[in-house]
């Protein structure tokens, strides 16, 4: 394949190391340059190439991309934004050809979830339909660590990390005060299908009477009565009693228990807060003090605590997939293979996008106590190397310092506009 141009964007949710995936994408392509011309990043995702707003990352000098490593959020912008089918959407795959031809791009690479691997999939399918040589490679990212196929997902272990710290710096701090003041704690995380970063959560309790004391999973159908009878045993025992709760936490109907009835731009329900709605459930019921918490944005921008095996991992990622790319391998995705779990060895493994795509992985039952509120010994050893590891970033007057790219945009060649 001659020397081109390459296409990198980042979608959906970003996470405290989708920035070090890129690092790793530039920096590779960087080292091919016999192969791979110049990369260029999508402004605000798939977006940015949908609407020809490109950046070019070349301008930007090594010492920066370098910085990625350490910075969260998203460098170039993110977005929720779900391509159409094939067919239904053709103008949109039609336009996306027509942007790569224009400045000359044969690499296009998605840094992303379940849908984002679809989108990769299905731009590879047009691709190739069309006869268009463009080599599509995937490259996971998400929090929910819910993608098919691969071990982990980089991204996860960072969140997992950060909200078993705060369920435990919070648990000495609800302790404290309980005789007197709050009783209940609440924290809210993330997973709206897969209960993954509540069972990390699991990871801050080292012996019985320690936070968290009940977990709640959306894979676990909730039961108001039994939630209530362990709060109120649990407060007896030891005094207060902290839960984490999965935002998709569900009734016994199976419906979400904080569905408001909007959608995201994925078509997903748009979830309204489960942790309010338990902590009222608590004082009505059983009229103890309450305080709650919704980790939010924080647990995935939590750059300054970010797991080591979760550093390594998304750079490693990423850089296979430049490897893959520049090899010819497309339609596949780079994943994390576990070899061993004590003492703890995994490698980079391939997978196509067609069996990643559009698929969830759930913690499996024996990954939860017969009971339903909490972690097993299993799901322990599965977990617990995932937040192995300090790479804090660089800091600078007490705080940490992260880079702020230029984001030099590229000129554009099409006369013609999409709108979005």
């Amino acid at each position: 394949m001659a020397r081109k141009n390459a296409f990198y964007a980042q979608s959906g949710g970003v996470t405290a190391t989708i920035n070090t995936t890129a690092c790793a994408v530039i920096e590779t392509a960087r080292k091919h340059r016999n192969r791979i011309g110049k990369v260029y990043a999508g402004k605000d995702g798939i977006i940015g190439a949908l609407t020809e707003d490109l950046i070019d990352t070349s301008r930007e000098p090594a010492t920066a991309i370098r910085a990625l490593r350490h910075t969260p959020g998203g460098a170039f912008g993110s977005c929720r934004y779900k391509l159409k089918g094939l067919d239904e959407g053709r103008a949109q795959y039609e336009r996306l050809i027509e942007v790569f031809k224009a400045h000359d791009i044969g690499y296009f690479f998605y840094n992303g979830g379940n849908d984002s691997a679809d989108t990769s999939h299905k731009v590879s399918q047009f691709a190739q339909a069309l006869g268009y040589p463009l080599v599509c490679v995937g490259i996971p990212k998400t929090v929910d660590n819910d993608l098919a196929l691969t071990d982990c997902c980089p991204g996860f272990g960072s969140v997992a990390k950060y909200v078993a710290t705060s369920i435990r710096e919070a648990g000495y701090d609800v302790a404290s005060m309980a005789r007197t003041s709050t009783r209940v704690f609440i924290l809210e995380v993330m997973g709206r299908h897969a209960g993954w970063i509540t069972a990390a959560c699991g990871l801050a309790q080292d012996g019985p009477g320690e936070a968290p004391h009940i977990l709640l999973f959306p894979e676990i159908l909730f039961d108001e009565e039994s939630f209530l009878a362990r709060v109120s045993e649990t407060i007896a025992k030891f005094g207060y009693c902290a839960v984490a709760v999965s935002e998709g936490l569900r009734r016994l109907d199976g419906k979400f228990l904080s569905e408001s009835g909007l959608r995201d731009a994925f078509g997903h329900a748009q979830l309204g807060g489960v942790a309010p709605l338990i902590a009222q459930l608590v004082q009505d019921r059983l009229k103890q003090k309450y305080h709650w918490a919704v980790a939010d944005y924080l647990q995935r921008s939590a750059r300054h605590i970010a797991s080591k095996t979760d550093a390594l991992q998304s750079y490693a990622v990423g850089k296979a997939a430049v490897e893959l790319a520049v090899k010819g391998v497309s339609g596949v995705m780079p994943i994390i293979v576990r070899k061993s779990s004590k003492p703890y060895r995994w490698a980079i493994g391939v997978a196509n996008l067609k069996d990643i795509a559009n698929k969830e992985k759930m913690m499996p039952r024996d990954f939860v106590t017969e009971d339903g509120f909490h972690i097993t010994a299993k799901c322990r050893q599965y977990l617990e190397p995932l937040v192995q590891g300090e790479d804090y970033p660089p800091y600078r007057n007490g705080l940490p310092a992260y880079v702020k790219l230029k984001n030099a945009p590229v000129r554009k060649k099409l006369s013609t506009t999409f709108k979005i």
